[in-house]
């Protein structure tokens, strides 16, 4: 079915009578180029048609107090390069356009290409090189620098908004990253918490920047979210840190605090060689999958007689951490999926350490943050809205926490 296309036949035409090539189309001179500027002329013309009351040339506009003035000659940064436009002016002063305004310099759109780029991790020199391959126009690190800074006001925002009251799952965590701070480049811990809302969708509620990971820091953190509108968490999913439990306590004092299970098995694994890890998260699998904690403690007793006397510190954190992990057996199938088989912060954190890895370190805490926060916003735009289990899961939340989820 063919579009109902309101631009005529005729004078699509006319704009091609003489197109012989691609280049004649998109190249640095081709027409998508004149044509961009001369829309932009002749919209910005409109603009001052409408801010005077009256046409060019018209006799409405004679003793009127204001006429037009001439030109102003603009280069404007657009997705088909640079483009050299004249700004209209009237003589009075007054006229502010709204297509190209003031001071602007950059199409709408040319900022969310540069923004698009540095969310992925790339450096300002690969802006510099991509921009001038894909459009033919050179941009200053002044300029991409002043584009990313705008970032900054967003990111305030955001990390200011208030939450939602009730959230049935809070996943916490931390990963390192490299800054470079009074010229000494060391490590930071960047601090992540999100949620899963009633309606099942995954929100980042939160990133901050430490120079340590620590139950302290946690405890801040964990109280600015109850500052921000929250209320009632079901149960807060987080690593094996000590103090971690007492600290989520101390804010919600109702929440249950389970320790991941992906962060238990990495624990164990990094006492292992290669080749035993394998069969002993073979093993150890039958713990956590276990059905109830009664079979969960007799799969542990199991891999103990195994590998203690091999790899002790592979599997004393298990026996040692048991208060925080037996919560997970009393969840319903439907809320184990969630809690441990998406576990959605690791595969959040996953793409962020791609993108951390291709930077090696960054030049100050504020160039952390606002590639961190691009990046969470890059991969918000790709979850789904709830896991399939969502509802067999809600149902199972109504009954073991009655009286807390809203109606």
């Amino acid at each position: 079915m063919k579009k109902d296309r309101k631009i005529r036949r005729e004078l699509l035409d006319e704009l091609l009578a003489g197109y012989k090539k691609p280049e004649d189309l998109t190249g640095p001179e081709g027409l998508l180029k004149q044509l961009t500027g001369a829309l932009v002329e002749r919209a910005l013309e409109a603009e001052l048609t409408d801010h005077l009351g009256y046409d060019e040339h018209a006799v409405e506009g004679r003793g009127s107090g204001n006429s037009r003035n001439g030109s102003g000659a603009k280069t404007l940064q657009t997705e088909q390069g640079p483009v050299a436009i004249d700004v209209p002016r009237d003589r009075n002063g007054s006229f502010e356009p709204q297509l190209v305004k003031k001071h602007q310099r950059r199409f709408d759109g040319f900022d969310d290409k540069i923004i698009g780029m540095y969310a992925r991790g790339m450096s300002v020199r690969d802006i510099q090189a991509q921009l001038s391959e894909l459009y033919g126009t050179e941009v200053s690190p002044d300029l991409i620098s002043s584009v990313t800074d705008a970032v900054s006001a967003e990111v305030q925002a955001w990390q200011a908004r208030p939450l939602t009251a009730v959230w049935p799952i809070v996943y916490l965590d931390a990963l390192v990253i490299k800054t470079r701070d009074q010229g000494v480049v060391g490590n930071k811990s960047a601090y992540l918490a999100m949620g899963i809302n009633v309606d099942g969708s995954k929100e980042v509620l939160g990133l901050w920047l430490e120079a340590n990971e620590g139950a302290k820091f946690w405890l801040k953190v964990i109280t600015e979210l109850k500052n921000r509108g929250v209320e009632d968490i079901f149960i807060a999913c987080c690593d094996g840190l000590k103090g971690f439990p007492e600290a989520v306590e101390a804010v919600f004092p109702k929440a249950i605090v389970q320790t991941c299970i992906v962060h238990m098995i990495r624990n164990s694994t990094r006492f292992l060689s290669w080749k035993h890890r394998k069969p002993f998260c073979r093993d150890l699998r039958s713990v956590y999958t276990a059905p109830t904690e009664d079979e969960a403690l007799v799969a542990l007793a199991d891999v103990e007689a195994t590998w203690s006397s091999s790899h002790p510190m592979a599997v004393a954190p298990w026996r040692r951490n048991w208060e925080r992990v037996r919560p997970f057996f009393a969840f319903p199938i439907a809320v184990r999926r969630i809690v441990y088989t998406t576990n959605a912060i690791e595969s959040l954190n996953f793409q962020l350490r791609k993108i951390i890895k291709s930077k090696g370190h960054f030049p100050s805490d504020d160039a952390a943050t606002k590639l961190l926060f691009l990046a969470l916003r890059n991969a918000e735009k790709k979850w789904r809205r709830a896991p399939i289990s969502w509802n067999s899961a809600l149902n199972q939340f109504a009954i073991q926490f009655e009286g807390r989820l809203p109606t």
